[in-house]
C-alpha cells in the first residue's frame, strides 16, 4: 500500500517566510546601524586621532643640535670653536641594496676606505631610519657633483653642521682634549634622546664638562613627499646651546712654556697658589687633536702608536715620577708640625749615613759631606743626611700620615677625567705588591723621594702651592661658565681650601729655606742671577737607573728613557707669590741643569712678559751638568752669562755627586 502525500499548509509556509524576511530585515538593519556608527566614530569621534596620525605619515620630526660650547683662555682667545661643514648621510631603509648606493658614490665622489669601514660598522648597531654618516667634511667640489645626480640616490642627503676645530693644535691637546664621532659604546649610553647626536668629547675637558658643552637638543616639523623629502617645515622646538667655558689657563704662557722645553720631553704646570687656577700645563710630546674629530685614518693612529715617545700619553695626569729632593722641604715641615725637628737643631753630614748594624751605607749630596747642617741649609744644599734621619725619627706610619695630609696618594680632583692617585709608599703597599715586610732601609730610600714613590706634577703643585700660599686649594682649567651667548659669566665653585699647617711659624722656615735655594750657596742659585725677583724652589733628580752590578753608570752613557728625570718645584715673587710651577724633563740629568732653567723662563715669562726666544741675542741660562744641583757652591756669576757682581771663590774640588739621589749602598771600608 502506498502512504498517503501530506497536503501543503499555505498559511504556515507564509508565516514562515514572514518570520524569515523580518529576521534578515533586522540583520541587515543591525549591521547597517552598526556601521554607520563605526563610520561616525572614525569620522566624528576620532577625528583628530586619525588626523594626526595623516600629518605624520607626512611630517617628519628631524632633530636639531644646538651648537657645542666654545673653550676660550682667561683673555678670551678661542681654544676650541666650531665651524660650518657638510656630511653625507645615509638612510639604509630607504636607499636600497647598500653596497650599490656606495659603489655609485663612489664613482661621483672619493670615498676612503676608512670612511666605509667605519659606515660599515655604524651600521651594524643602528637602526635602519637613523641616518649614518658615510664621509664627513665634504669639499666644494664634491658637493657639486654629487647634486647632479643626487636624485639617483634615495635616502642620501648633504647634511649641513658645524664641525669642531682646535686652532692651536696640539698646544692645549693634552688639556682641551678633542670631540670625535659616537660609537656604538657612546650609543648606549646616550640613549634615545642623544641619539642624534653625531659627535662627543673622548678626552680632556671635552669629555668632562661633555653634558655642559653638547647643550640640549630640540627638533623641527617637517612636511615631505611620499619619497620622503622635506618640502617646508612647520614648526620648531629650538635647542638649548651648550655652555661656552673660560679656562684659567693663558695662551701666551703656555706656548711660553713649551718653548722653554726645547726639545725636550715632560711636564710642567704652573698655578696660581692664590685661587688654585691652572695658568698653563704641558705634555710633551703632544699631538694634533683635529685628526681625531671626523675620525683619524689609518697612518695617522698607527704613526702616533709606534713613537716611542707616546704623544697620546698626559704625564700631567697619568705620568707618575719619583719626586726626588722635591719632597724636602714637605718632609721638613712635617718634622716641624710633629714637634720631632726645631728649625736650630743640626746633624753633622760627615759624607755618608749608616743604619745600626748596616755595613752600607747611603750617600749625601758632597762625598765630605755638608758638615753641621740646621733645617734651612738643608733645604737649601739639599742635604741628603737631614733627611735620612729625620724619616727615621718621623717612623713610617707618621710620615706617612702627614705626606697624605699634603695630598700624595690620591688624585688632587682637577677637572680632566682619568687622574691618577700615585704611589705613597707604604708597608701595606709593600706588602700588598711584593709580599715583602718593611725595613728601615726602605724609610731611608723614600726621605729622599725613592723607592715606590710615584707622584704626579699636579700632586707636587698643589702641595707647593700650599707652602707659598699657605692653603692646600684644589686646581681646577675652568674659572668661569656661560650658559648662552648673552649672558654673563659665571665663576665656578670649587672645594674650600684647607690649611697646610697650623702654625705660620714653620711654614716661614720652610719658604725661607726654598728662598735660600736660589741664592748664593744654593742647589737653584745659577738660575736665580739677573732677575728682578725673588724666588723660591726646590731642584730634584730622579734615578731611573743607578747601577749596573756592582759599578755606578754614568747617567750620560744610557739612552735617553733611562737618564735621570730632572725635576723642579719653585714659585715667585717669594714675598706674595701669584705663580707656583712643576717641572718634570724626562731624561734631563739633574734638576738645577735642566728643569730649573726651564722654570725661569717660566717665570719670566709670566712675571716680565718675556717669552723665550724675544731677545735672540741673550744666550740661554747654562748651567753645569754637576752644578747646584748637587748642592755644591754655586758657579762664578762671571761663568753665567748675564750674571752681575764680583766673582765669589771658586767651590772645592770634589767630584760631587747628586744631592737628591743617594749614592747606591756601598760597604763599609
Amino acid at each position: 500500500m502506498f502512504a498517503r502525500r501530506q497536503q501543503k499548509n499555505p498559511g504556515a509556509e507564509a508565516e514562515q517566510f514572514r518570520r524569515r524576511a523580518a529576521v534578515g530585515f533586522l540583520a541587515v538593519a543591525l549591521a547597517l546601524a552598526g556601521l554607520s556608527a563605526w563610520y561616525f566614530k572614525l569620522q566624528v569621534l576620532d577625528h583628530a586621532e586619525y588626523v594626526t596620525r595623516s600629518d605624520a605619515n607626512r611630517i617628519r620630526l628631524r632633530p636639531v643640535v644646538p651648537g657645542r660650547g666654545l673653550i676660550y683662555d682667561r683673555n678670551g682667545v678661542v681654544l676650541a670653536e666650531n665651524v660650518p661643514a657638510f656630511r653625507l648621510d645615509v638612510i639604509p631603509d630607504k636607499a636600497g641594496d647598500l653596497d650599490a648606493v656606495i659603489a655609485g658614490i663612489g664613482e661621483r665622489i672619493p670615498l676612503d676606505e676608512d670612511d666605509i669601514a667605519r659606515f660599515k660598522a655604524a651600521r651594524k648597531g643602528a637602526r635602519g631610519f637613523r641616518p649614518i654618516t658615510l664621509k664627513p667634511r665634504l669639499s666644494e667640489d664634491d658637493i657639486a657633483r654629487f647634486a647632479v645626480d643626487q636624485w639617483r640616490f634615495p635616502g642620501v642627503e648633504v647634511v649641513p653642521y658645524f664641525t669642531r676645530y682646535y686652532p692651536y693644535g696640539d698646544l692645549f691637546a693634552h688639556v682641551i682634549g678633542y670631540v670625535g664621532r659616537v660609537d656604538e659604546k657612546d650609543l648606549e649610553s646616550l640613549g634615545e634622546a642623544g641619539s642624534a647626536l653625531t659627535h662627543i668629547g673622548k678626552s680632556g675637558l671635552e669629555r668632562y664638562y661633555e653634558p655642559a658643552l653638547r647643550g640640549r637638543i630640540g627638533y623641527e616639523q617637517v612636511e615631505t613627499n611620499v619619497e620622503g623629502r622635506a618640502l617646508r617645515t612647520i614648526g620648531r622646538v629650538p635647542g638649548r646651546a651648550g655652555t661656552d667655558l673660560r679656562l684659567s689657563i693663558d695662551v701666551k704662557l703656555q706656548q711660553a712654556m713649551v718653548t722653554a722645553f726645547g726639545n725636550y720631553e715632560g711636564a710642567a704646570i704652573a698655578m696660581d697658589p692664590r685661587s688654585g687656577d691652572i695658568l698653563g700645563m704641558v705634555s710633551l710630546p703632544s699631538y694634533d687633536p683635529n685628526l681625531f674629530v671626523n675620525g683619524i685614518s689609518h697612518a695617522d693612529f698607527k704613526a702616533l702608536n709606534d713613537n716611542p715617545s707616546r704623544p697620546q700619553f698626559n704625564r700631567l695626569v697619568l705620568g707618575g715620577v719619583a719626586p726626588g729632593s722635591t719632597l724636602k722641604p714637605l718632609i721638613a715641615l712635617a718634622g716641624l708640625d710633629s714637634g720631632v725637628r726645631r728649625p736650630e737643631d743640626k746633624i753633622l753630614s760627615t759624607g755618608m749615613f749608616y743604619l745600626p748594624g748596616v755595613s752600607r751605607g747611603w750617600g749625601d749630596s758632597h762625598r765630605g759631606g755638608h758638615g753641621w747642617t740646621d733645617m734651612r741649609k738643608s733645604i737649601a744644599q739639599s742635604v741628603n743626611t737631614y733627611y735620612y734621619k729625620l724619616a727615621l725619627d718621623l717612623g713610617i706610619t707618621r710620615f706617612d700620615d702627614y705626606m697624605r695630609k699634603f695630598g700624595f696618594g690620591q688624585p688632587t680632583g682637577i677637572d680632566l677625567t682619568g687622574e691618577i692617585g700615585g704611589i705613597l709608599p707604604s708597608p701595606e703597599f709593600k706588602y700588598k705588591s711584593r709580599k715583602e715586610r718593611w725595613y728601615p732601609g726602605d724609610t731611608v730610600n723614600i726621605a729622599i723621594g725613592q723607592g715606590d714613590w710615584k707622584v704626579t706634577p699636579l700632586q707636587l703643585v698643589r702641595a707647593h702651592g700650599g707652602i707659598a700660599n699657605g692653603m692646600l686649594r684644589e686646581p681646577h682649567l675652568v674659572m668661569q661658565e656661560r650658559r648662552a651667548f648673552d649672558a654673563p659669566w659665571t665663576p665656578l665653585q670649587w672645594a674650600e681650601p684647607r690649611p697646610i699647617t697650623d702654625n705660620p711659624a714653620h711654614l716661614q722656615v720652610i719658604r725661607e729655606g726654598m728662598m735660600d735655594t736660589m741664592r748664593p750657596g744654593g742647589s737653584g742659585y745659577a738660575v736665580s742671577i739677573g732677575a728682578p725677583y725673588a724666588m723660591a724652589g726646590k731642584t730634584g733628580t730622579a734615578q731611573v737607573v743607578s747601577r749596573k752590578g756592582a759599578n755606578a753608570v754614568d747617567p750620560r752613557n744610557l739612552p735617553m728613557h733611562l737618564r735621570h728625570r730632572s725635576l723642579f718645584v719653585g714659585f715667585a715673587p717669594a714675598d706674595n707669590p701669584s705663580i707656583v710651577v712643576a717641572i718634570a724633563v724626562e731624561g734631563g740629568g739633574y734638576g738645577a741643569s735642566t728643569a730649573a732653567p726651564i722654570a725661569r723662563k717660566i717665570f719670566d715669562a709670566w712675571l716680565l712678559g718675556k717669552m723665550p726666544g724675544d731677545t735672540p741675542d741673550a744666550p740661554d741660562i747654562v748651567v753645569p751638568e754637576d752644578g747646584t744641583d748637587t748642592g755644591a757652591a754655586p758657579p762664578a756669576p762671571s761663568e753665567i752669562p748675564g750674571a752681575p757682581g764680583p766673582t765669589p771663590p771658586p767651590p772645592p774640588a770634589v767630584a760631587p755627586v747628586p744631592a737628591e739621589v743617594p749614592r747606591e749602598p756601598q760597604a763599609a771600608p
